[in-house]
């Protein structure tokens, strides 16, 4: 009884388009414009997969997102309201690459410093250890032997050790 029922209701679904698998929203546009709805496309983030744009998502949302460009760009609106409809609504996460300023130089500028500095620690190290060979390639003269005071030259093991050092 209960597989009869689950069978009947999913052919029903079936029936009803319900279980279809969602299609694209609205209709390509022009070549030209079409072309100016997949580049800005390329540079809005997906809300709901993590970095990839809006043009390279099969989400229902980016798919809603893209028929909205569609939509804008349809209207005549340039390439910047467009970016600037979607910064408006979602705020600056909506762009895949943040404009460069403010605290987002971090963003850009953030790599380029730790390169910089992961040269600089490398450069000092193999700089360090040239200098550290080049200062024991000189010759050095002969070491003094240690002054002894009473109490060591009375230990029998340091008289021992020393003898075993003379060898």
């Amino acid at each position: 009884m209960n597989v009869t029922l689950l069978s009947l209701t999913l052919i029903a679904g079936l029936a009803a388009g319900q279980f279809a698998p969602q299609q694209a929203g609205s209709a390509p546009l022009e070549a030209p414009l079409e072309a100016r709805v997949q580049k800005l496309g390329k540079e809005l983030r997906c809300p709901m997969c993590q970095g990839l744009s809006i043009a390279d998502s099969s989400s229902s949302a980016a798919r809603a997102q893209l028929d909205k460009v569609r939509e804008l760009v349809a209207e005549g609106r340039s390439d910047q309201e467009v970016r600037d409809f979607f910064v408006a609504r979602y705020g600056e996460w909506a762009l895949l690459e943040p404009k460069a300023e403010g605290f987002n130089w971090l963003v850009w500028l953030g790599p380029l410093l730790l390169v910089l500095g992961g040269i600089f620690v490398i450069l000092r190290q193999v700089g360090g250890s040239a200098a550290a060979t080049n200062a024991s390639a000189a010759p050095s003269p002969a070491p003094e032997p240690p002054a002894t005071t009473a109490a060591e030259a009375e230990d029998p093991y340091l008289q021992a050790v020393r003898r075993e050092m003379e060898q």
